[in-house]
């Protein structure tokens, strides 16, 4: 992992947020999901979105990723202001989110899955115009983003079925690092993991950071959270209501805050 003399020299060198998220507020009919809530993550900076069940973090998500529209509020990429329709909009603007349920397809191949929706089609005209794939190069580009990445599949040709839960977890972000070049947000990128498998997918979010890429993630893993991040968000209600450096807090304060406990 990164170490704390590391974080230090991120946080000096952050300017302009990669992305940033100003007052958003969203109801779901007479449930107030978001209420002013603001975040904003920078490049090369690992930041944490925590709080309980219920605390609006899943529908900010959401509306970073395109998929809710807020009935208030503003979204920045590099600074300007920018506005979703739709998940589209946000992945054209190099955003690029990994849920929980990963969104992968366990009777394809890793390589397969990489590309999936996305597929390179053959340089031959020919065939292009026939629609078929070029397989050689989408096999050498997943080996490139796996090896970038630093992780390990027994077979990129074997079916995901096959897969561990964490080598599933890591293929979904290689997959999200190819093509987001700006923000990835990542959704309770460890839950269900062990120890070992843990640790693998947290190493691969700290080669994300390494390359200069925004990284925001939500998690109820208070350990993953302090041992990973650059700083912390809280939420509560639908609002954020503190940030944190990471290194200039501890478990006790956050919790504090999640509860309510201590005040933002």
């Amino acid at each position: 992992m990164g170490t704390a003399d590391q974080r230090d020299s991120n946080a000096k060198t952050l300017l302009t947020p990669a992305i940033e998220a100003k007052n958003i507020s969203h109801s779901f009919g007479a449930v107030q999901a978001l209420v002013n809530a603001s975040i904003s993550v920078s490049a090369g900076e690992v930041k944490a979105i925590v709080g309980d069940n219920g605390a609006g973090k899943s529908t900010l998500l959401k509306v970073l990723s395109g998929l809710v529209i807020p009935d208030k509020g503003e979204i920045f990429i590099d600074g300007k202001s920018i506005s979703f329709s739709s998940p589209v909009d946000a992945l054209k603007s190099g955003i690029q989110t990994v849920y929980q349920d990963l969104a992968l397809i366990d009777t394809m191949s890793a390589t397969q899955n990489v590309f999936v929706g996305r597929e390179e089609l053959s340089s031959n005209w020919i065939l292009k115009k026939l629609g078929i794939v070029n397989d050689r190069y989408m096999h050498q580009e997943a080996i490139k983003v796996l090896s970038d990445l630093g992780i390990k599949i027994p077979s990129l040709n074997a079916t995901v079925r096959s897969m561990s839960g964490g080598q599933r977890q890591c293929l979904a972000i290689a997959r999200a690092m190819l093509f987001g070049h700006k923000v990835i947000i990542l959704d309770e990128p460890t839950a269900a993991l062990g120890v070992h498998e843990s640790a693998q997918v947290l190493s691969v979010v700290d080669q994300l950071r390494t390359k200069g890429l925004a990284i925001l993630i939500v998690s109820h893993n208070m350990q993953h959270v302090f041992k990973i991040t650059d700083s912390i968000t809280v939420m509560r209600l639908g609002t954020s209501v503190a940030s944190r450096k990471t290194n200039e807090t501890s478990p006790e304060e956050i919790v504090g805050l999640i509860t309510g406990a201590i005040s933002g």
